[in-house]
């Protein structure tokens, strides 16, 4: 029987390091989704379009990662103690526990896959089933890096600062199809606008040229003991496809779905496909 489907609530929950906000919406199994760390991103402009069809069978949680959305903005000194992806393990544990969630399906889409993949190596026993689409750390690149899309992050919030005009060339790099997404290019442009937003971005940057790059998690892959999907766009420009085959080899219990002619944003660019695999494999 498929449970009831309940209107989305918005949650701000404190933690060490700051206030998290995030949206509950829809009953049943919960399903964490952590959404990417481009500009203007958060789990509600990563994961909008999927609510309804995920909604209607899962409990789903959308949390802004720390420095995303509505959520607190880390400082150089957080930075300088912990990696982005500890710090929002950390959080996410936080804001878990409160919710009284012991165990949970959990899913991530790069920067956010990166704390997906941490998150399911440090507590095992408490990911049920786990969802990476290109995530970010556990992937050891075979061509040249920074790679297309990683470029394209960093460029963004420099020179100028952002314009409409970087978002389209962003998306034109992050998907297969750009000119489906104009309306996308809009709203992630004018969410990327917000000041702490832009200040912590830079700090993000400086970050991640201090620590030459994310986390090295594909150390640690065999520590995932979780039942795993992986989902890749094949035109993937910024966490190519072929990261895929170390956690293939190393994770003990995954699979993985290519999409032709699909970018960085499998759950935008295949929604439909997206979100029935996630059903079924969850289910």
């Amino acid at each position: 029987m498929t449970p009831a489907k309940t209107e989305p609530v918005e949650h701000t929950i404190s933690t060490r390091g700051g206030d998290v906000r995030l949206i509950d919406a829809g009953s049943g199994p919960v399903l964490v989704m952590l959404h990417g760390g481009g500009p203007g991103a958060s789990g509600v402009s990563n994961y909008h379009q999927n609510l309804d069809a995920l909604g209607s069978r899962f409990r789903v949680l959308l949390p802004d990662q720390p420095g995303f959305g509505r959520s607190y903005r880390p400082t150089e000194i957080d930075l300088a103690e912990k990696s982005i992806t500890q710090i929002t393990v950390d959080a996410l544990i936080e804001v878990l526990d409160k919710l009284g969630l012991e165990t949970f399906n959990l899913l991530g889409n790069s920067l956010g896959g990166a704390a997906a993949i941490a998150l399911a190596q440090q507590y095992p026993d408490r990911v049920a089933r786990l969802v990476l689409m290109a995530p970010g750390g556990g992937w050891l690149p075979f061509g040249p890096t920074p790679t297309e899309g990683q470029k394209e992050m960093f460029r963004y919030f420099n020179g100028e600062g952002p314009t409409l005009k970087k978002m389209r060339t962003f998306i034109s790099v992050m998907t297969a199809e750009p000119k489906r997404w104009e309306d996308t290019a809009q709203a992630r442009y004018e969410a990327s606008l917000e000041p702490s937003h832009v200040e912590f971005y830079h700090r993000l940057n400086r970050h991640f040229t201090s620590r030459h790059g994310m986390d090295p998690l594909w150390h640690d892959l065999n520590k995932i003991k979780s039942p795993t999907l992986l989902l890749w766009g094949r035109d993937d420009r910024t966490i190519t496809l072929e990261g895929a085959h170390m956690m293939l080899k190393y994770i003990s219990d995954v699979q993985l779905h290519v999409f032709g002619n699909c970018g960085h944003w499998v759950q935008l660019e295949r929604q439909a496909e997206f979100e029935r695999l996630v059903q079924d494999f969850l289910s």
